[in-house]
């Protein structure tokens, strides 16, 4: 069987670095710790990288070898396997559903954080979107991290260290690790050895994932993504007409609410259902009227939290088409200067050299600038629809 390291891909560096201190952690829990290194085992760290690198992939591992049986990460004992399947006692993990971390949240995870863990070797708290901590959930992450509790690490990852995503204060008492971009050949092998994804499959979803491992994943094996990333793309040469603007507008949106509902549609009617049972809804006998009434609030701060994690979702569908659309004018700049880079989109190299010829650089680079522009306004709460509108004006004008 693999070990928990073969999940982190193209990142060799890292893993030495991570398998290092794994090793520390277990001398220090078995008491063969030899002293003079135990900083190698530090009480928190950051974990940064570009989208798709690996982030919480790389925490999830490091995680699971704090609790191997061998130190190792094995990926085989007990400790590995229920850690990287996120039902081990010790280990924590915060995946933020909605727009951010609220401070109730993180007061509960700081007072878990301070037990004692009940397998007797480490407390493991990862918090996988750390950008999305509110001012008050950062201030209560940060007196836990400035007084950490013996035998616990925190495990944050961002995109980045700059203050937007993460406060100087905890930046400051983290160990930081750097993520890079997966090589596409490193991503198509995993495809093909860890996936069972069939070889030119693979290649292909490596060669325009833009270095997302989970993208790839599942652009080689939905096939409705890779009509949503088609549709996208078809976008910047066929804003012929006004109207067009209007008609992509709609498609955009359209397609965000579908990804929207198709994930959480079934799933917020189930959390519905089991909490309407929790709360005695159903029920006979004495004392079910009262529970019954008092599981309103409950209720509505359920469909509050439900409503949130689909707006997210929606976002991030959007985003991703805002993403894609934005490498097809790169790899637009990329042609008309002559450069030798590795295209974006190299299935959409056709396109790309026509609208190269169409449109010049300044105009291309206005068109590029606007798709930047409205990723920034989505991020500042700028409704959808007109954000895109917006947007799709200026690629349609150029």
């Amino acid at each position: 069987m693999s070990t928990v390291w073969s999940q982190v891909v193209g990142q060799p560096e890292a893993v030495e670095v991570l398998k290092a201190s794994a090793a520390v952690a277990a001398s220090m829990v078995d008491g063969t710790f030899a002293g003079g290194s135990s900083s190698a085992v530090a009480h928190a760290w950051l974990f940064t990288g570009p989208p798709g690198s690996g982030r919480s992939v790389a925490a999830r591992a490091f995680a699971a070898s704090l609790q191997c049986e061998t130190g190792a990460g094995c990926g085989s004992c007990a400790g590995c396997r229920t850690a990287m399947a996120g039902t081990h006692a010790d280990v924590h993990v915060v995946v933020p559903e909605g727009l951010s971390i609220s401070v109730a949240e993180m007061r509960a995870l700081v007072q878990i954080s301070a037990r004692r863990p009940t397998g007797a070797r480490w407390q493991v708290v990862i918090i996988t979107d750390a950008d999305r901590l509110t001012e008050g959930a950062a201030n209560a992450l940060l007196k836990a991290v400035e007084e950490p509790p013996d035998r616990t690490v925190f495990l944050l990852a961002a995109p980045s260290d700059h203050p937007e995503d993460v406060p100087l204060t905890i930046r400051s008492r983290c160990r930081h690790l750097g993520l890079r971009t997966p090589a596409a050949p490193a991503i198509a092998e995993v495809l093909r050895g860890r996936d069972g994804i069939e070889p030119s499959m693979a290649t292909w979803a490596a060669s325009v994932c833009g270095g997302h491992v989970g993208r790839a994943r599942r652009l080689a094996t939905d096939e409705a993504a890779r009509t949503r990333r088609e549709q996208v793309l078809r976008i910047p040469l066929n804003l012929r007409r006004l109207s067009d603007v209007f008609d992509c507008a709609d498609d955009l949106v359209r397609a965000a609410e579908a990804d929207a509902n198709e994930v959480s549609g079934t799933r917020d009617e189930a959390e519905k259902e089991a909490l309407k049972t929790a709360m005695g809804h159903g029920g006979t006998g004495k004392g079910t009227a009262s529970a019954t009434r008092g599981s309103a609030a409950a209720i509505k701060e359920l469909e509050r939290r439900q409503k949130s994690r689909a707006t997210r979702t929606q976002r991030d569908a959007i985003d991703l088409a805002l993403v894609d659309l934005a490498g097809f004018y790169r790899d637009v700049l990329v042609i008309a200067s002559g450069s030798t880079a590795t295209l974006t989109h190299p299935d959409r190299e056709r396109d790309s050299r026509q609208a190269a010829t169409m449109w010049a650089q300044d105009s291309t680079l206005r068109r590029l600038e606007a798709v930047l522009a409205c990723r920034e306004a989505m991020e500042l709460n700028v409704k959808p629809r007109i954000a895109i509108e917006a947007m799709l004006t200026t690629l349609h004008y150029g």
